[in-house]
């Protein structure tokens, strides 16, 4: 897998800039894996290691890891990793405790082109707001992480803070179904998770297009 590669900050054009977090197992192969795959797509990718290398087996072990880290100290660790990426707008991106970080970071951030939840979300700020941020989530049906009750929910306050947001659900899908290595794995799920994501990739890279100045001959 080729390393993070450092770039200026600013429009590249006929790609999207995607920061993508990792789930509470940490950086395992499957979240190189899917960097890999966007970036295949065209586009550029970061994915900043918020555990200092150590990935777990279990939800159990990555849970107790993140918790001794503490919320505050990840969301510096995650605003310090995008920050040098985000002059022209990033799309954020991530898996579960990932997805949770990306919808906080993408919130507070007026420059944020775009949000791609993979398997999870987060609380919403009383004073969020963003305008028409285009959202898309992708999560298991039933996920014991995210309810349906709870989904409801967030799918309403997302649309009150003025968020454009979609949500496809996997019928039968363990939690984390996009990682290979995991009893979770759905490939079936997995690759019209990544069909649709891209998808949305792309749609959000017309409307940069449309957003770039135009110049003359």
């Amino acid at each position: 897998m080729a390393a993070d590669r450092v770039v200026t900050p600013g429009w590249h054009h006929g790609l999207m800039n995607i920061v993508l977090f990792h789930s509470t197992l940490g950086p395992r192969p499957a979240v190189r894996q899917a960097a890999d795959r966007l970036r295949d797509a065209g586009h550029q990718v970061w994915t900043p290691d918020l555990f200092e290398g150590r990935t777990f087996d279990t939800v159990e072990e990555g849970m107790a890891h993140q918790d001794g880290i503490g919320r505050e100290e990840l969301l510096k660790r995650a605003v310090l990793a995008a920050a040098p990426y985000s002059e022209r707008g990033l799309v954020y991106a991530g898996f579960s405790l990932g997805a949770s970080i990306a919808q906080t970071l993408a919130l507070g951030d007026h420059r944020a082109r775009g949000l791609l939840l993979l398997h999870g979300t987060s609380d919403i700020a009383p004073n969020a707001s963003v305008d028409e941020l285009p959202v898309q989530l992708h999560v298991a049906e039933p996920d014991a992480f995210e309810t349906d009750d709870w989904l409801s929910a967030w799918y309403l306050q997302m649309g009150r803070i003025g968020a454009d947001v979609e949500v496809h659900r996997y019928a039968g899908a363990g939690h984390l179904y996009t990682d290979p290595e995991l009893p979770d794995y759905d490939a079936e799920a997995a690759e019209a998770t990544w069909r649709v994501a891209l998808g949305f990739l792309d749609s959000l890279q017309e409307s940069q297009g449309s957003d770039e100045p135009q110049t003359g001959e």
